[in-house]
C-alpha cells in the first residue's frame, strides 16, 4: 500500500481503478519560414484558432442545462482568452516580422504572458496563467495535429474509474463528467484554479498537486481518493477499503442533511443569526448563490472586467455587470470590491500610468494604492457602483487599506462622485455603506482607528495570513508555514472583531478561512458576524452554525487566544469541532 498526498480541491471519497492519462504538452518545433511563405503560415495559425473556437463552443453547447453555471462561464473564459489580441494577433505579427513558424510564434508569446502572471502576488490571479496555458495548448495541438476531433475524445470507457493525469483543462472536466468518472488526480494544479472550481461544482472528488502521480500509479491499480483531506491511497488493504466505504455512506447522509436545511435560518442554537454570504467573480455566478439560498454576496471581485483585454471597461460596461447581479438578488446585500489589480497584475491598458519595474509586487502599487495613484481607473468604477446602488442593497468594499490617509482620500472621492451624480440627475443610494477589507496587518492592529470612519469590516484572510507570516502559500519551499491558527493571525482577527463591535459596525470574513469547516466554531466564538465563501461551502457551514452554542464557543475561543503552546491551541480547536 502506498499513500500519496496532494491538495484536496473537491470533497468526497472515490474508490476505483486507475486510468492513467498520458498526454504531455506538445513538443514545439522552431524553424524559420521559407521566403514568401509567411501569409500561408498566418493562414495555418488562424485555422488553428478557428478549430479551437469550434471545439470549445461544441463543448459548451453540450453542457446540460441542469449543470452548475460555473461550467459555462469557465468555458466562456477560455473563449475570451482565445479572442484576446495577445493570443490571436500578437503571434501573427511575429510570424510576419520575424518569420517564425506559427507554433514557435505562439509559444514565444505564451512564455511572455506566463512570466507576467508569474509575477502576480495574488495567488488567485496568478493561478489564471493556467487558463492561458490550457488555451495555448489547445491551439498548439491543432497546429501540430490538424483537428479531426479525435484529441477531444478521451475515452468512453471510464465509468467509475479514477483518472490520473499530469493536468486537466476545464474542457477535459466537462468531457470526463459525461463519462461518469469517479474522481481525478493530477500532478499539477492548485485549489483556486478553474479545474478545481469545476470539480467542486460538479461534485467530482479531486486531488491536485500530487507530484509524479502519473509515474507512481499504473493503469488498473485500485485507488482511494479522499478529496477533502487530499489523501490518495494506492493498492489499499481490504480493511482500509471497508473503512472508506463507510465514509462514503456518511457523505451521502450529510448531503441529504444539507439539502434539508437549505431554507432554514442560519442561526446558532441560542438564537444568534449569522449571515452566510457567497463570493463571486462573474455575473453568472449569481445562479450558484441563489441555489444555496445565501444571505447575499459578501465579495464580488471586479478584476475580471479589466483582465485579458487591451482597453479599460468604461462606466457603462461596469454598471451593466454590477446591475445584473444586484437585480438578480432583490432585497439581498451585494458587496462590490473595488479594483484589486496592481502594477504587477494589471490590465494591459493601465500600463501607460504605471512603471513595469517592481522589486516586490506583493508590497507594491496595487489595489487601492493603484486606484488612488491613477484615479482615471477609480472614478468610473465609483460612478458605476454608486449608480448600481439605486437598484438594491449595494455595499462598496475597499481592498488593502493600510492607513487612515488612504481611507479619507477614498471617502472624499466617493463624496465627490456623489455630488457629480447629483448634478447630473443620476440616481444612487446616498447612504450606500462603505467598508474596508482588513488584509494588511497594520490595518488589523489599528482597526479601532479605522472603525469610526467605515460602515463595516471584511477580513481577507488569504493575504492577512501571508503578510503576517511573511510567506507565499503557493511557494512549495515555505507553504508549510501557512497556518490560519498561528497565534499572531488569530490575535489580529480577534483585534479586528473587537474593534468592530466596540464601534458598532459588523465584521465579516471573505477569505478562504471563512469557508473552511475546521475554523467555523472558532470564528463564531471570536464574534464573527458574517461569513462569505464559495457557494459550494455554504450549506456545510450553515449546518455547523445551527449546531453551535455561541456562549459556550466564546469561552473556548478565549482559551484559544490564551494558549501559549501551539499544540495546546490546536487541541482546543479540535475539541471545539467535536461537538
Amino acid at each position: 500500500m502506498l499513500v500519496l498526498h496532494g491538495t484536496g480541491v473537491s470533497s468526497g471519497i472515490a474508490i476505483g481503478k486507475a486510468y492513467v492519462l498520458h498526454r504531455e504538452r506538445p513538443e514545439v518545433p522552431e524553424y524559420m519560414l521559407p521566403q514568401g511563405s509567411a501569409e500561408d503560415e498566418v493562414g495555418r495559425f488562424i485555422a488553428a484558432i478557428d478549430a479551437a473556437r469550434t471545439q470549445l463552443e461544441r463543448i459548451r453547447d453540450h453542457i446540460p442545462k441542469s449543470a452548475p453555471p460555473e461550467i459555462s462561464s469557465i468555458i466562456d473564459t477560455h473563449l475570451l482568452i482565445l479572442h484576446d489580441k495577445m493570443i490571436c494577433e500578437a503571434p501573427v505579427a511575429t510570424i510576419r516580422t520575424k518569420h517564425y513558424n506559427a507554433e514557435w510564434a505562439l509559444k514565444t508569446q505564451s512564455d511572455e504572458l506566463s512570466a507576467v502572471f508569474e509575477q502576480m502576488d495574488d495567488p488567485y490571479l496568478r493561478s489564471k496563467k493556467t487558463d492561458v496555458g490550457q488555451v495555448v495548448d489547445r491551439i498548439l495541438r491543432n497546429l501540430l495535429v490538424p483537428s479531426n476531433g479525435e484529441h477531444e475524445q478521451i475515452t468512453d470507457a471510464l465509468d467509475g474509474q479514477i483518472v490520473v493525469a499530469n493536468d486537466l483543462t476545464p474542457a477535459d472536466i466537462v468531457l470526463l463528467k459525461h463519462t461518469r468518472i469517479a474522481a481525478f488526480v493530477t500532478n499539477l494544479g492548485g485549489p483556486i484554479s478553474h479545474t478545481a472550481i469545476l470539480a467542486r461544482s460538479l461534485e467530482i472528488p479531486a486531488i491536485v498537486a500530487v507530484h509524479n502521480a502519473t509515474r507512481a500509479i499504473r493503469n488498473g491499480e485500485e485507488l482511494i481518493v479522499d478529496g477533502k483531506l487530499g489523501v490518495l491511497i494506492v493498492l489499499p488493504e481490504p480493511d482500509i477499503i471497508a473503512e472508506y466505504h463507510t465514509r462514503q455512506r456518511d457523505i451521502v447522509s450529510l448531503k441529504r442533511e444539507l439539502e434539508a436545511i437549505k431554507a432554514s435560518r442560519s442561526e446558532t442554537r441560542d438564537g444568534t443569526e449569522i449571515a452566510l454570504c457567497a463570493n463571486i467573480e462573474l455575473p453568472d455566478d449569481v445562479k450558484a448563490v441563489t441555489k444555496v439560498a445565501a444571505h447575499g454576496i459578501g465579495l464580488y471581485r471586479t478584476e475580471f472586467l479589466f483582465m485579458n483585454r487591451p482597453d479599460l471597461p468604461d462606466e457603462e460596461e461596469q454598471f451593466r455587470a454590477y446591475a445584473k447581479v444586484v437585480k438578480a438578488l432583490p432585497g439581498k446585500p451585494v458587496t462590490i470590491r473595488t479594483l484589486d489589480l496592481g502594477a504587477d497584475k494589471r490590465a494591459e491598458s493601465t500600463s501607460r500610468s504605471v512603471s513595469t519595474v517592481t522589486v516586490n509586487p506583493a508590497l507594491g502599487l496595487r489595489a487601492i494604492r493603484l486606484c488612488l495613484h491613477d484615479t482615471s481607473l477609480f472614478r468610473p468604477q465609483l460612478r458605476a457602483i454608486l449608480r448600481a446602488s439605486a437598484l438594491g442593497q449595494v455595499r462598496i468594499m475597499i481592498p488593502m487599506l493600510s492607513s487612515l490617509g488612504e481611507t479619507f482620500r477614498v471617502l472624499d472621492l466617493i463624496e465627490e462622485t456623489k455630488a457629480e451624480l447629483n448634478r447630473q440627475g443620476q440616481a444612487f443610494d446616498p447612504d450606500m455603506p462603505v467598508g474596508g477589507m482588513i488584509e494588511v496587518p497594520a490595518a488589523a492592529v489599528s482597526a479601532d482607528l479605522f472603525a469610526p470612519h467605515l460602515d463595516f469590516f471584511s477580513i481577507g484572510t488569504n493575504d492577512l495570513i501571508q503578510y503576517t507570516l511573511a510567506i507565499d502559500r503557493v511557494d512549495e519551499a515555505v507553504n508549510y508555514l501557512y497556518d490560519p491558527l498561528h497565534p499572531s493571525v488569530l490575535r489580529l482577527i480577534a483585534t479586528t472583531i473587537r474593534a468592530g463591535k466596540a464601534t458598532g459596525i459588523p465584521v465579516a470574513m471573505c477569505g478562504e478561512m471563512a469557508g473552511d469547516t475546521r475554523y467555523t466554531r472558532l470564528l463564531l466564538g471570536l464574534g464573527l458576524d458574517e461569513f462569505s465563501m464559495h457557494p459550494s461551502a455554504l450549506l456545510e457551514i450553515k449546518r455547523i452554525v445551527r449546531d453551535s452554542s455561541l456562549q459556550e464557543l466564546k469561552r473556548r475561543a478565549q482559551d484559544v487566544l490564551d494558549a501559549r503552546d501551539t499544540a495546546e491551541l490546536h487541541a482546543i480547536v479540535e475539541k471545539m469541532n467535536q461537538r
